[in-house]
């Protein structure tokens, strides 16, 4: 600690005359610059006067050769020859320099413009002092707004302070409501840089309930201490794919799902084999053909069985029974037929999306006669709109709506009108082809803001109400 205090004391007065020699030679640098203005505006009028001068000079002398000549005129004894002697004087006095000259002075012997004083700028130097810790900011949750997976954070200063060169900004993920805790599971993200006194994040995934936030003001020298931190609600529908649910022909990672011709249990074999646990290349004889894949073991969410047959079908595992809510999915373009929608948790294991009242979706077929479909209840409606890329689900528990969006621009495709009897589960499906589920996503305002036209929802859903 001495050796530090020893250290860092040197350094700062290292600083400290580095900062004023730099102050003095700034000083110096401006005095030169004005005495250097003083000295051309000197040398100018001098220059202009000396000029008069010198013209002054040479009328007087001019003015000296006339009056001899008049004097000389004067003494003459000729009467005769006078009148023309006076009309030359006339003549000479008319063309004489100071017929035409002004004694007057071209330019002013006053330099009052070029005074200086320094009195406000010298009691500013005299108010010079180490610069101080700046206070912790206040974060304004009134004006502080989350929507749109974005948070826009406001905050100011107790006091004004001129010397906050920069501020930086802290936030992390929690599932607590109230003061941050001690520990969490994720860590502090940091911001730095930020010149305003509000900062918006985007393009957050909001996974988790709430969001912890603080910010520190900086100043050259050192930083301040951090404000009270503040916790946000982040509002969001987050879930992920029951592997319990899931056809054998659906391989499924996380939020994702890959169609696979051979199967599920077939592919567990082959893992194990490649691995060496494995002993034959028979599944048929395989001890391991009736031990499903740890991915596909029952999340606790059981009381159903594995879809089959034909329904190439995974739910999501978390139910929807009130509210709003909006998820988005990325269907691969070379997939041959994709699905995606709600269904009702009683919906058969044999059972398809969309081909009973358990269950609504939209449905792209790109096998042998394209085609893009809302069904519901074995009913369909054809969709006068390319396929995108990216799909987003709007369901309104409460108002019975199950809206369908282009992700990218937000158009609307389809509506559904229904009256939900039972809670929902996201549903999806897919043949020879694989999808991607975002999860943790706000309704977007755009899709607010249509779903509050009415015209719309009444028009998309006539034949599959």
């Amino acid at each position: 600690m001495l050796l530090n205090v020893e250290a860092n004391s040197a350094k700062v007065q290292e600083d400290l005359e580095a900062e004023f020699q730099s102050l003095t030679s700034v000083l110096e640098e401006l005095k030169e610059s004005m005495l250097m203005k003083i000295k051309q505006d000197r040398a100018s009028r001098t220059y202009e006067l000396q000029n008069q001068l010198a013209a002054c000079t040479r009328a007087l002398e001019s003015s000296e050769e006339l009056l001899e000549t008049a004097n000389q005129t004067l003494q003459a004894a000729d009467s005769e020859d006078f009148p023309q002697a006076a009309k030359q004087i006339k003549d000479g006095v008319t063309m004489a320099p100071a017929f035409r000259l002004s004694l007057k002075a071209k330019v002013s012997d006053n330099m009052s413009h070029l005074m200086v004083d320094f009195a406000q700028e010298r009691q500013m130097l005299q108010t010079l002092k180490f610069l101080p810790v700046p206070s912790a900011p206040i974060i304004d949750l009134a004006e502080s707004l989350v929507a749109d997976n974005c948070v826009t954070l406001v905050w100011r200063l107790p006091d004004e302070d001129s010397k906050i060169d920069h501020y930086v900004l802290e936030y992390r993920k929690t599932n607590f409501e109230g003061p941050p805790r001690l520990k969490e599971d994720h860590p502090w993200m940091v911001v730095e840089g930020l010149r305003h006194t509000e900062h918006t994040l985007t393009g957050l995934k909001f996974d988790m309930k709430y969001m912890n936030f603080r910010v520190k003001a900086c100043n050259k020298a050192v930083a301040g201490e951090f404000s009270e931190p503040v916790t946000l609600e982040t509002p969001a529908f987050m879930f992920r794919l029951d592997g319990s649910t899931s056809h054998q022909n659906l391989r499924v990672e996380d939020l994702s799902v890959e169609w696979d011709a051979m199967g599920g249990k077939v592919q567990d074999i082959k893992a194990r084999e490649k691995e060496g646990k494995g002993r034959t290349a028979s599944p048929v004889n395989s001890p391991a053909r009736g031990t499903p894949s740890p991915k596909r073991m029952s999340s606790g969410r059981g009381g159903r069985d594995r879809f089959t047959a034909e329904s190439y079908t995974v739910l999501g595992d978390t139910l929807i029974d009130g509210g709003e809510h909006y998820w988005e999915v990325h269907f691969e373009p070379d997939s041959k037929a994709f699905g995606l929608g709600v269904a009702y948790r009683s919906l058969g294991r044999f059972e398809q999306l969309g081909k009973t009242a358990a269950s609504w979706c939209l449905h792209a077929n790109n096998w042998l006669q394209a085609s893009f479909t809302a069904k519901h209840a074995n009913k369909i409606k054809v969709l006068d709109s390319p396929v995108p890329d990216c799909l987003g689900v709007h369901c309104d528990f409460h108002q019975g709506l199950l809206s369908f969006y282009n992700a990218r621009t937000k158009q609307l495709l389809h509506t559904f009108k229904a009256k939900f009897t039972q809670p929902l589960l996201p549903a999806f499906t897919v043949w020879c082809g694989s999808f991607q589920v975002t999860t943790g996503l706000q309704v977007p305002s755009a899709v607010r803001c249509l779903q509050k036209r009415g015209s719309a929802t009444s028009s998309s859903n006539t034949s599959l109400t």
